[in-house]
């Protein structure tokens, strides 16, 4: 019988994300697991600038496979003027919507 080798290629994605408040103060940050760090920020987990802010409002996220391109796009949307920001959220997210309700 002929040994067979498997390789297992797991796909990670990571994902660039903006969250807010009631005040539409805005937070730009990069994960791995989305879905957990939305629930660590509505949860208040991390202290930092989100629970200090109450950022708990998921606007805005895309995802790649790179990690290095994560962070850059991160560092990226971070350096833009607010107004950039906003025209960001506003063009998949006009209304600003938690694009997270119902998750948790």
């Amino acid at each position: 019988m002929k040994k067979t080798k498997h390789i297992f290629c797991t796909v990670s994605q990571y994902y660039v994300y903006i969250m807010t408040n009631k005040s539409r103060t805005l937070y730009t940050g990069v994960t791995n697991n989305l879905e957990r760090r939305v629930y660590e920020h509505k949860q208040k987990l991390i202290p930092g600038f989100t629970s200090k802010y109450n950022t708990s409002r998921l606007v805005y996220f895309e995802a790649t496979e790179d990690i290095r391109a994560a962070i850059e796009r991160e560092k990226q949307i971070k350096g833009w003027l607010r107004s950039k920001k906003v025209a960001l959220i506003e063009s998949v997210n006009p209304t600003w919507a938690d694009l997270s309700a119902g998750w948790l």
